[in-house]
């Protein structure tokens, strides 16, 4: 073939590949797309990240509250041993006073045993002495006032003119009196206190005001 053919430059010329920049960018493009889209498929069917605690965090909680259920264990444990010994003191302390009170009785009636004893010889006793009678009782009284003294207690005898105590005086009548009105005129029954206790509050007449100045 001659080198002059226009043919065969023509046919030589369709068969060699020209370069398409359209074609070329149109591949690039769909590439991106193609890759964007794997990624993105990618992200949707990735595992989420772990929450959970780790097993180092887990085992220091369940430490942590092995240790806080020993503590309530053991604070239960004390509070039942108090209120066990709390008990017991009050079963002691209620035995104590049982017996205190208990004794105090006993010597009570120890002392007034002597003055019954008294009593009795004042009447065994054979003698036309009245005066004689009266005295022997006089001392007999005043032992037991001493035996009273012991243990604190008092007459409640008050005086006429004495403004009323309602806790400590009984009014059993008005009578006509010279004392100031809704006064005590008189002591009818003496009463007897123990300490800050009334024992027997005293019976009294209260004046009227009629013979008042």
């Amino acid at each position: 073939m001659s080198d002059d053919d226009p043919g065969a430059v023509e046919r030589g010329t369709e068969s060699e590949p020209v370069d398409d920049p359209e074609a070329s960018g149109g591949t690039e493009e769909g590439s991106e797309r193609e890759e964007s889209k794997r990624s993105e498929e990618s992200e949707e069917t990735a595992e989420p990240e772990e929450t959970k605690p780790t097993d180092d965090r887990v085992e220091t909680l369940e430490a942590e509250l092995e240790e806080r259920e020993e503590r309530i264990d053991e604070l239960e444990s004390r509070l039942k041993r108090t209120q066990a010994d709390f008990q017991n003191y009050k079963k002691r302390a209620k035995k104590r006073q049982a017996q205190m009170e208990e004794r105090a009785t006993e010597e009570l009636v120890e002392r007034l045993l002597d003055v019954r004893d008294n009593l009795n010889r004042a009447l065994e006793e054979e003698s036309d002495d009245v005066e004689a009678l009266r005295e022997g009782v006089k001392m007999t009284l005043a032992e037991f006032d001493r035996v009273l003294d012991a243990e604190n207690v008092r007459e409640v005898a008050p005086d006429p003119g004495t403004e009323v105590d309602p806790q400590r005086h009984e009014v059993m009548l008005r009578v006509e009196s010279d004392q100031p009105e809704g006064s005590i005129d008189e002591v009818y029954t003496p009463g007897y206190e123990m300490g800050e206790r009334v024992l027997r509050p005293a019976q009294v007449t209260v004046s009227d005001g009629s013979d008042e100045e």
